[in-house]
């Protein structure tokens, strides 16, 4: 089965002549269509995104020094906009929308570089859930079990298979409370949800403008840092740092409760290489961590958002959205101004307070998600799923609520199914937080 390649290794390649942009691109279209593929791509783009690669070749040739995405394949999230098309974010409900006039500018930057865009990959509706199941366009299947169907993590399910894959070197999604991070946990590879203001969501298909963030995953640290790098139209100034002597806080309030087995063995075990390579680790209550679902109680930011978005939709075709999806957005039809106004002021006050809890820590270090991929199948009634779902989205959505940035690293070892390790930081600690998990990669990987 195919896997995650690092850009940095196909850059090798190339150098060496062992292959070519235009081949790779051609590789990565085969490949979407194979059967461990299915449900991955909404659409794929042959025909631009060949000729992406063989422009790369052709300037290549000419000595032409190339930005690190040229002519290597990409896939977007259905939710961002590309001219010409409409932009149905998972849905059935807006394949009648009006086409976009204009590419969200995400797609416009990675378009500037280079980038040869294979296609839009698959996703929960309108974003709405850490699972990744979507009851209108089937459910990319977790390529970590070949013996199980398991799930992919959402919404941005099929950007994270198709990284997972080796069918895009990136997978842009979006990151509203662990879209980009639990998937990348559950298939093994790398997320990076950087601060919201750092990157810009016009032309993305909302889900809670407070939340929402413009973000990547990819096959390692260094390789989401070019992708951010990109959508933020520049880089972050990463001075790398050794592991010893940095302090990892562990939380001990809420982000292990209901943890599996396989989770808390794959944790442990790195934490362990962390602290024997030399990284101090430190157990914190971080007691503020409990108060989150209670500040977030009065329906919740992205319900209350996304009922703003589509309260009139979801009146007149409620038959045509995924009633998980709709129940959600239920949730935020009959919250009052003053009941809004109220979460946005108390979030920002919890927000300062974890910031004073956190001075003196390099990163918060927590499971990306307490539990491994469950079985499509165990998700199929909506009691399973509503339990499955909270717990995938618990650990991160603390990370949006506090505007923070964070990783998501694999931490299993050969044979197991994903683990995710979290590393996490305040707002606008992205640079900082960087150079944290570029040593921490490290040390897993040695």
């Amino acid at each position: 089965m195919p896997s995650p390649t690092r850009i940095a290794t196909l850059r090798e390649r190339i150098d060496a002549g062992s292959i070519t942009h235009e081949a790779i691109v051609a590789q990565a279209l085969e490949g979407a269509q194979a059967p461990a593929a299915q449900h991955v791509f909404m659409r794929l783009y042959a025909d631009a995104a060949l000729a992406a690669a063989r422009h790369a070749d052709a300037a290549r040739k000419a000595g032409v020094q190339l930005p690190p995405l040229a002519g290597l394949p990409v896939s977007i999230k259905d939710l961002y906009d590309v001219a010409g098309e409409t932009t149905l974010a998972g849905s059935k409900v807006r394949a009648k929308a009006l086409p976009a006039l204009q590419d969200s500018s995400a797609v416009a930057r990675l378009r500037a570089q280079g980038a040869a865009i294979v296609g839009k990959t698959n996703m929960t509706e309108f974003a709405f859930s850490g699972v990744g199941i979507n009851p209108h366009h089937g459910t990319p299947r977790n390529p970590a079990d070949a013996q199980v169907a398991r799930i992919p993590g959402g919404s941005s399910s099929g950007a994270a298979v198709s990284v997972a894959l080796g069918l895009s070197v990136l997978g842009l999604g979006s990151d509203t409370g662990g879209s980009i991070r639990i998937p990348a946990a559950l298939c093994g590879i790398v997320g990076f949800k950087s601060t919201q203001s750092r990157t810009p969501r016009t032309g993305a298909f909302p889900l809670s403008q407070t939340l929402d963030t413009v973000c990547a995953m990819a096959a390692s640290v260094q390789d989401c840092l070019l992708a951010d790098a990109v959508l933020a139209d520049a880089p972050l100034q990463v001075r790398q740092r050794p592991l010893q002597g940095l302090r990892l806080a562990v939380p001990r309030t809420l982000m292990f409760d209901g943890i599996d087995a396989p989770t808390a063995r794959a944790f442990e075990r790195a934490v362990s290489r962390l602290s024997a390579a030399g990284a101090q680790v430190v157990d914190l209550t971080l007691a503020e961590l409990a108060e989150v679902a209670q500040i977030n109680a009065p329906g919740g930011f992205s319900p209350i958002e996304a009922a703003a978005v589509h309260r009139e939709t979801l009146a007149e075709h409620r038959a045509d959205y995924d009633s998980r999806v709709a129940a959600r957005i239920d949730l935020g039809m009959r919250i009052s101004a003053v009941d809004y106004i109220t979460m946005q002021q108390r979030r920002a006050d919890w927000i300062g307070r974890m910031g004073q809890a956190l001075q003196g820590f390099d990163a918060l270090v927590c499971p990306t998600v307490p539990i491994t991929a469950p079985a499509i199948e165990a998700l199929r009634s909506d009691e399973a799923f509503f339990q499955a779902n909270g717990l995938l989205l618990r650990n991160t959505f603390a990370i949006n609520f506090l505007d923070g940035c964070a990783f998501s690293l694999p931490c299993h070892e050969a044979g197991e199914l994903p683990v995710g390790l979290m590393l996490s930081s305040v707002r606008g600690d992205d640079a900082r937080l960087a150079a944290v998990a570029l040593a921490v990669e490290a040390a897993l990987a040695g």
